[in-house]
């Protein structure tokens, strides 16, 4: 898409801006897959959709249908959407990555975390939603799966990101334009080569079962350096995913204020640690670091948290949680309510408006 640079700003204006939302937009999304399952957001978008019935609720449990289905190309609710030109919309899929000890038991390429970042160039509006991993979807032909599989099953075709695109882009009704993958290596050593970040608590923050100590933070202010983070970011044994996804969001405005705070134009050093150890640890298919469109997403970056939605698809808004009896047992997974997509397609289509 063909964005052009405010020609009323200065030259030096645009570059600050631009290398500020370059490292905003990889390094948020380091934080983003750490939720693990899904949580909460902040939002007062109003979506229609029907509540699961009766029956689903009681029961929870489904049968898979041995008829003959149609293909995912059939299903009309799984169109290919048009590109608008006046959207920005990147996915950031997170994953556990190939170099963790138990990546083969857990699954090195399965995504832990998916958010969709919106920019719509003619409300100014910036969104971010989140998409639970265990969103059971078609993938292709009639397979249908857990979401997570969809990253793995694309680079077992050969077209991790291409496949990944066209796949949300047609559950979400908008059309995806580029990707971001990450695995969360470079987490802790991105944190501390920014110095840390500063987080105010409402209340106290504690978590004694995760860590092998009590790991606990203080109501107010507190400066975070990588472990610290990763750890706030992490934690769910006291708590539950819905809470930690809000501990995510809070931290990743803490890394925009952060990169916005620190004048990295003059500081060549620290700007290109960080570029190195970026590079190395993203996949993407932007040209993330030419990518003219970046100066308008930093203007909305640049403002207050209030500037970006946020919304996390959970069990309180547009899915419901039940189990399906398939080839490999019982399995814990999450449909949209009303059994259709329209929920969740409204959702993108109303939220930057």
């Amino acid at each position: 898409m063909n964005y052009q640079p405010d020609l009323n700003q200065s030259p030096s204006d645009n570059k600050k801006r631009y290398i500020s939302v370059v490292f905003f937009v990889v390094l948020a999304t380091t934080l983003l897959f750490m939720a693990g399952k899904f949580g909460m957001g902040s939002n007062e978008i109003e979506v229609a959709n029907d509540n699961p019935t009766l029956w689903q609720r009681v029961t929870g449990i489904f049968t898979l249908s041995k008829d003959k289905e149609p293909t995912i190309d059939e299903d009309l609710e799984y169109v290919m959407p048009e590109n608008d030109k006046n959207r920005w919309d990147i996915l950031v899929l997170g994953i556990r990555g190939e170099d963790q000890e138990d990546a083969d038991a857990t699954g090195a390429l399965l995504t832990d975390t998916m958010m969709i970042l919106s920019y719509d160039q003619t409300t100014k509006k910036t969104s971010l939603v989140s998409i639970p991993r265990d969103f059971y979807v078609r993938i292709y032909g009639t397979k249908r799966d857990k979401i997570n599989t969809a990253y793995e099953i694309g680079v077992l075709r050969k077209n991790g990101l291409g496949f990944s695109k066209k796949l949300l882009s047609r559950i979400t009704g908008v059309y995806i334009d580029n990707v971001i993958v990450l695995d969360f290596s470079s987490f802790k050593k991105i944190i501390d080569d920014l110095g840390g970040i500063d987080v105010t608590l409402d209340q106290p923050f504690s978590e004694n079962q995760q860590w092998g100590y009590e790991f606990s933070l203080p109501a107010g202010p507190n400066h975070l350096d990588g472990q610290n983070a990763l750890y706030y970011v992490r934690s769910r044994f006291s708590s539950n995913d819905f809470d930690r996804a809000d501990r995510q969001q809070k931290v990743i405005m803490a890394v925009k204020d952060k990169i916005l705070a620190l004048n990295l134009i003059e500081d060549p050093i620290k700007t290109l640690t960080i570029l190195n150890t970026l590079r190395s640890n993203i996949e993407t298919d932007l040209g993330i670091w030419d990518a003219s469109g970046l100066v308008d997403l930093a203007k909305q970056f640049g403002g207050a948290e209030e500037n970006v939605k946020r919304y996390v698809i959970t069990t309180q808004n547009l899915v419901y949680e039940t189990h399906l009896q398939t080839d490999v047992g019982n399995l814990y997974v999450l449909l949209p309510n009303g059994d259709n997509l329209q929920g969740i397609k409204q959702l993108f289509k109303d939220i930057l408006n």
